[in-house]
């Protein structure tokens, strides 16, 4: 054999060699990778879980002046105590709950509703607070109808008074809910200013009631109560209140002058408007003060609209004794012919007290008399 044929079957052995080794693990050296273990159960809690059996809760219907009653059950779908810090609704609506529920268990949220002085359809809110993260202040519903046996609409009555329509009338229905019919009585108010008139719609089913003023009502607010007797032993009387609500034709800003105390020390001037509320045009005219001195100057800040009396003062002005001052003009509103504005003074400061005056009793004033030594001249011998 040839050194060269030596050589190829040397190294064709050192590779067989090699490929026997590397295919094996070395003494020492690490396995294959390890799988991840599964994540603890630390990693998977969801914390606290309100659920709802029924967030929404539907009445039906119920009478007028009823307490409508429901339980809101809940169960607590997390892993972690659910607790329930409060429940917030309006002020007709009453409710407790089950402060505590630990993972698995169940509570409740009881509600009561006053329904007096409700009807139709009506729907509540009542809003809960918990320490559920995701979904902290859930929401319950409470809908359904109250009915009354009988029923007005609307329950109280507004007259808007203006100047171009002094006597409004308000239309009252009056409903029977009941099966059998009713009978309604004469209606009765007890303010003679207002007036009400029954109107049968349908017999024994529905009535109208109109309500307005007797005559022209002074400015500001009138009310009245409304009462007609019914043939219903449920509901033995139907009661209507009225505002009544009286714009004047014109209105002053202000509505009266206010002065320093007399007499003026400085002249002074005071600016008054005059607003028209009356879809005819105002004007003012003949100007005067009951007291003398007085300059009065009238200006149209909007024509017919809005007009400015400027009223000036003079030093040492002061209302006579025993006399009401008053600005007089004359309008062109035949609903108001004639405006009058008071002029009042500030009362004059009370004057100061003077020092008092001590005085001696005579007894003192003799004593001290007879303490003060006296020369006498001498007796005779």
């Amino acid at each position: 054999m040839n050194r060269r044929t030596i050589s190829w079957a040397l190294t064709f052995s050192i590779l067989v060699v090699g490929t026997t080794v590397g295919g094996a693990d070395p003494p020492g050296a690490p396995g294959p990778a390890t799988p991840a273990p599964p994540a603890s159960a630390a990693t998977n809690a969801i914390g606290p879980k309100i659920q709802f059996e029924t967030p929404v809760h539907d009445f039906g219907r119920a009478k007028s002046g009823e307490q409508v009653k429901y339980t809101y059950a809940l169960t607590n779908a997390g892993d972690q105590v659910l607790e329930i810090s409060g429940v917030q609704a309006c002020g007709c609506i009453t409710a407790d709950w089950t402060r505590k529920v630990e993972p698995g268990k169940t509570g409740s949220i009881p509600i009561s509703f006053n329904s007096a002085g409700y009807s139709g359809q009506i729907f509540k809110a009542v809003t809960v607070t918990c320490n559920d993260k995701s979904n902290p202040r859930p929401v319950l519903q409470l809908r359904g109808t109250i009915w009354k046996p009988v029923d007005v609409v609307p329950p109280i009555a507004v007259l808007n008074l203006t100047a171009d329509a002094p006597l409004a009338s308000a239309t009252v229905r009056v409903i029977n809910n009941l099966p059998e019919p009713i009978t309604l009585s004469a209606p009765e108010s007890n303010n003679r200013a207002i007036a009400a008139e029954l109107k049968t719609i349908q017999p024994g089913k529905e009535f109208q009631v109109v309500i307005a003023p007797v005559s022209l009502l002074p400015p500001g607010s009138v009310q009245a109560q409304i009462t007609l007797k019914t043939s219903s032993t449920n509901v033995p009387v139907v009661a209507i209140t009225v505002f009544a609500n009286v714009q004047p034709a014109v209105t002053i800003n202000p509505p009266q002058i206010v002065l320093p105390a007399a007499p003026l020390a400085q002249p002074q001037t005071n600016t008054l408007t005059f607003i028209n509320h009356s879809t005819n045009l105002l004007a003012l005219s003949e100007p005067a003060v009951n007291a003398s001195g007085v300059d009065v100057q009238l200006k149209e800040v909007v024509p017919g609209r809005q007009l400015v009396a400027t009223l000036t003062f003079p030093q040492g002005f002061e209302v006579p004794a025993g006399q009401r001052a008053e600005l007089s003009l004359k309008s062109s509103l035949p609903q108001m012919p004639a405006l009058k504005v008071p002029i009042l003074e500030a009362p004059r400061p009370a004057p100061p007290k003077a020092a008092p005056v001590k005085v001696f009793s005579s007894t003192a004033t003799k004593r001290h008399r007879a303490s003060i030594p006296v020369d006498l001249p001498p007796l005779p011998p």
